[in-house]
């Protein structure tokens, strides 16, 4: 893609921050309304989100208690892809995918679909295919809805187009924010990864829509839409929520381990990486745009491994929390690795529509509780941050976001002690993985449909017949009547 020069550059973000200026000036109370509006819609989009997916969960554990696991999930799964498929296909083909890179590529000016159309039914077709047994996260599709009630918002607006990229990273933020009750982690991501600027005013504008997206999901966790997922107390007003409670103590040694985690999850998130792109171009190369075969098949396919699988399995939330929480042994992390590494990557290969942020964090934890048991065996020292320092190191190096990463891990536990152990973890794994390739996980896929639509466009330009204009009309003597 075109890259501006650096004089150039300056100038357009110099004008980019006049324009947002001048937008508050002379509309300041219509733009805090259409933040405060845009993180009411990332949290309700986010927790529809959450708890759809959690209702068809517990409605597919009910039903693996009636009835054989052999039936159940490859039904569900192959049911599920067909179901979800069809609705991207015939309603809004921009809905599939994990959802980042549609907010990048809107952010780097690529014509890329928006709007509430694409938000619902990036709502509704993930919630059937998350739900259904694909074994992918809530969070990049809840970046994609975000970012598209944020676009409607400045098209209500009739905002600049500095105004409606910083607000669409916004609410990408907010989504992040409204998922993982994590408005820091959702506030850098959106900074970081989605819009590369640090100007005071856009940090400001990003900030208020983040902060209020979390606050928004608090609201209305305490109202009943999401029952049990509220930071907010009648008695006591705003509470911290912790998922996670864990005995943090921080040694001197612990640095050298931490350091040794981060550079073997940085290959093993590479592979990751590497592993996930290879199984979207084998995707792309069989099935093209077939995504309704496609994804049927992708969870005929995952709903035959699950049931192959021991019951442990079959809950990927419970498996997460035994890792999360210490509680599984090293063969069942290990186990768990390498069965969400494949199947994760099959899944996102398939096109539907799910992110990879949670199967990234519970890959950590489980490479993070395996190598701190076998530290605790060879050495008898016992490093109570591998797991969540694994979380955070395994984003980190996939999406080449350490602070990102630091935060999301973080905010598990919403413990400081913790925050050194995941940044050194974190950093160690960004820079390792740097060696092996400069791009993130997203800027890769989106190099992938870069040259994919290029492609296509030059089949479509072979095939078309070149146009010859029609000769003169001339009389007798060959003048023009």
């Amino acid at each position: 893609m075109p890259t501006l020069s650096e004089p150039k550059r300056r100038r357009h973000l110099l004008g980019s921050s006049r324009s947002i200026r001048g937008l508050l000036e002379r509309r300041w109370l219509v733009v805090v309304l259409a933040l405060a509006l845009t993180g009411l819609g990332a949290a309700i989009t986010g927790l529809l989100f959450t708890g759809g997916i959690n209702l068809l969960k517990d409605w597919r554990l009910e039903l693996l208690n009636d009835f054989p696991a052999w039936v159940v999930l490859p039904a569900l799964g192959g049911f599920g892809g067909l179901l979800s498929g069809w609705l991207i296909s015939n309603l809004a083909p921009a809905a599939g995918g994990a959802g980042i890179t549609q907010i990048m590529g809107f952010l780097r000016h690529r014509a890329v679909p928006m709007g509430l159309q694409v938000g619902l039914v990036k709502l509704v077709a993930g919630i059937i295919a998350i739900g259904s047994g694909f074994p992918l996260g809530p969070e990049g599709p809840a970046v994609q809805m975000g970012g598209s009630v944020a676009w409607q918002m400045s098209r209500w607006l009739k905002a600049p187009a500095a105004f409606r990229r910083m607000i669409v990273a916004a609410g990408g933020g907010a989504g992040i924010a409204a998922v993982f009750s994590a408005p820091i982690g959702g506030f850098i991501y959106a900074i970081e990864e989605l819009l590369h600027s640090a100007r005071p005013v856009v940090l400001l504008l990003v900030l208020i829509t983040t902060f209020s997206a979390d606050t928004w999901a608090d609201v209305l966790g305490f109202l009943g839409l999401n029952p049990g997922s509220s930071g907010l107390s009648g008695s006591s007003g705003f509470q911290l929520e912790r998922a996670y409670t864990p005995l943090v103590k921080f040694l001197p040694i612990d640095l050298l381990y931490l350091i040794a985690l981060g550079a073997v999850i940085g290959v093993l998130a590479e592979l990751y990486t590497r592993y996930v792109l290879a199984m979207q171009r084998q995707g792309n190369r069989w099935f093209g745009d077939r995504l309704i075969l496609r994804m049927t098949l992708s969870g005929l396919v995952l709903g035959c491994v699950y049931a192959a699988l021991p019951d442990t399995f079959h809950n990927p939330s419970e498996l997460k929390h035994l890792i999360a929480a210490g509680k599984a042994d090293v063969g069942l992390a290990l186990a768990s690795f390498v069965v969400l590494f494949f199947s994760t990557g099959l899944a996102a290969g398939s096109g539907a529509p799910g992110g990879l942020f949670m199967p990234m964090l519970t890959l950590g934890g489980a490479i993070g509780l395996a190598c701190g048991i076998g530290v605790e065996a060879l050495t008898g020292h016992v490093p109570t941050t591998y797991v969540f320092a694994g979380m955070g190191a395994f984003v980190a190096g996939c999406s080449h976001t350490p602070i990102s990463a630091m935060f999301l891990a973080f905010a598990l536990t919403k413990d400081l002690l913790i925050l050194k152990p995941i940044l050194v973890a974190s950093l160690m794994s960004f820079l390792v993985a740097r060696l092996f390739n400069p791009n993130s996980i997203y800027d890769r896929q989106m190099g992938m449909e870069l040259a994919s639509e290029e492609r296509m466009q030059q089949r479509i330009n072979r095939h078309r017949r070149p146009f010859t204009p029609p000769p003169p009309p001339s009389g007798p003597s060959g003048g023009i009547n």
